[in-house]
């Protein structure tokens, strides 16, 4: 089982908005495909996969506010 984690976005942000997920649970996945998109104060983002998987569980859902080092969903 692998973490989808919010990463480091870039200098002073600490937060990010889930705007849109790219895949719904029991979704095959691939590495480097689109997962997931934020947005913050100052861009918008793609999260990617660094693995092939199935979605297991979405932890965040749209609309809701992560901070840089959770995690966002699981693959399997």
């Amino acid at each position: 089982m692998s973490q989808i984690i919010l990463p480091e976005l870039g200098e002073g942000i600490e937060k990010a908005i889930v705007a849109f997920w790219h895949c719904r649970v029991g979704d095959q996945v691939k590495k480097e495909s689109d997962i997931v998109e934020l947005v913050t104060d100052k861009a918008v983002f793609n999260v990617t996969s660094d693995f092939d998987g199935v979605v297991k569980e979405i932890l965040v859902p749209e609309g809701e506010e992560a901070k840089i080092g959770q995690v966002l969903a699981i693959i399997e």
